[in-house]
């Protein structure tokens, strides 16, 4: 049972859960970039570029993807945010488990003798003022 334990400590640091969600929003960013750069700007810098040099026949031939994909793009962006939502209300329990866990009141330690004693000779010089 130690293992299981140790794990579940592991896993719920705070460090190892802002890295996962990092390395996920990367990601989920990474292909927003790369959706916008394929569909947005390059086919928005060749298009004209083609036919500047008069060479409209090629976009048939050679390039076919000269449109730009508006929709692709916007799709990726709905899909960052559904994942960054997704992530927010995993985060959004995590911590709620960690309050309740850190929530949880203890017991008082049991006074030492030491602290009796000072208690006992505390009472006895408030009782003789």
């Amino acid at each position: 049972m130690g293992f299981v334990k140790e794990f579940k400590d592991f896993a719920v640091k705070g460090n190892v859960i802002d890295l996962a969600v990092g390395v996920i929003i990367g990601a989920a960013f990474g292909k927003i970039v790369s959706s916008l750069v394929e569909d947005i700007i390059t086919p928005a810098v060749l298009g004209p570029a083609l036919k500047a040099a008069k060479l409209e026949d090629l976009t048939k031939l050679v390039i076919p993807g000269t449109a730009i994909k508006y929709g692709n793009f916007l799709s990726q962006v709905i899909t960052f945010i559904i994942v960054a939502l997704v992530l927010f209300i995993i985060i959004k329990v995590v911590n709620n488990m960690k309050k309740k866990e850190v929530a949880a009141p203890t017991a008082p330690p049991a006074p030492t003798k030491e602290e009796i004693l000072l208690t006992e000779i505390r009472d006895l010089l408030k009782t003789k003022a």
